[in-house]
């Protein structure tokens, strides 16, 4: 999900709503997560989606990981992420830095997600899995969600990634099916998505959580999504996430509206009656944010 607001308003854009504020640096862990990814030569999500919550995740010793690099194959219309086809490259160090850095911030949860990698024949799933297990040995007692992407539609990518055994698998649906062709790569596809999320919860261990999130904001109807809702549900989704899109720059997709704090809360509330175990709804809510307190809550849903 593209996450602006760190970001200048383009030119000619109306001001965003009093609503929507990105709270500066502060508390003494900024500098530690900073110099530590710095270190360890590290991408965030956090800077690359240029994401609104960076500020409050960073103060409390927490960033959300981008795995395979920080340039990604695919454009969606969207996203602040650099757009790239790096030919096969691939940093084999990474799982390890990635391991390192988790063990050093003494992290009770690690949020990892990825770059979509089209140019590798598994979408990059191995050196998703083997950053995984690092962690794993590294500091036994971190649990892990995964954001991966569609990993082009094979399952047996998925099921790679699986095996390393995440807390918390999560893919994006990102909008309702009306939108999701001028919203998405071409590469992507609303029913692809859904395809994931159904495979995760059929290949993976009972356990396993699952979660997606969805933008506001993109020109979508209120009944357009309902039914995405309702299509995350049936896929078998726990955990639901929606937040406000925002304009990376003029060059990418307009915002067609600013939704509401309280349409937010209803929507929040709709997706509990429609059986979700845990949603985050909010103008800056993103997929990862407070990730340990959704998990936990789907946790206790399910009785453990």
């Amino acid at each position: 999900m593209a996450e602006s607001s760190l970001a200048p308003v383009p030119r000619g854009s109306a001001p965003l709503p009093e609503w929507i504020r990105v709270r500066p640096p502060r508390g003494a862990a900024y500098p530690d997560v900073k110099g530590i990814l710095g270190e360890l030569r590290l991408g965030t999500v956090c800077r690359e989606a240029r994401c609104p919550n960076l500020p409050e995740c960073w103060s409390a010793g927490a960033a959300t990981l981008m795995l395979l690099g920080t340039d990604c194959t695919r454009r969606c219309t969207f996203c602040a992420v650099t757009t790239h086809w790096p030919r096969g490259a691939v940093d084999r160090t990474e799982p390890e830095r990635v391991a390192e850095a988790v063990r050093r911030w003494g992290l009770r949860y690690v949020v990892l997600t990825q770059v979509c990698r089209d140019d590798l024949d598994d979408g990059g799933a191995s050196v998703m899995a083997e950053t995984v297990r690092r962690i794993r040995t590294a500091s036994p007692s971190t649990l892990v969600e995964l954001l991966v992407g569609d990993l082009g539609g094979r399952e047996a990518s998925l099921r790679a990634v699986l095996d390393s055994a995440p807390d918390v698998l999560a893919h994006n649906l990102e909008t309702v099916r009306s939108l999701s062709a001028e919203v998405r790569d071409p590469r992507a596809g609303y029913d692809r998505s859904l395809a994931v999320l159904r495979a995760a919860r059929r290949l993976g261990p009972e356990e396993l959580v699952t979660k997606s999130s969805v933008m506001l904001g993109l020109g979508e109807t209120d009944p357009e999504l309902d039914a995405a809702l309702r299509d995350l549900r049936d896929a078998g989704v726990d955990l639901l996430t929606l937040g406000q899109y925002l304009r990376p720059s003029s060059s990418h997709r307009p915002v067609h509206r600013y939704v509401t704090p309280e349409e937010f809360g209803r929507w929040e509330a709709r997706a509990g009656t429609l059986g979700f175990s845990a949603t985050a709804a909010g103008p800056l809510v993103r997929s990862s944010y407070r990730a340990e307190e959704l998990y936990r809550a789907a946790r206790t849903d399910r009785g453990g």
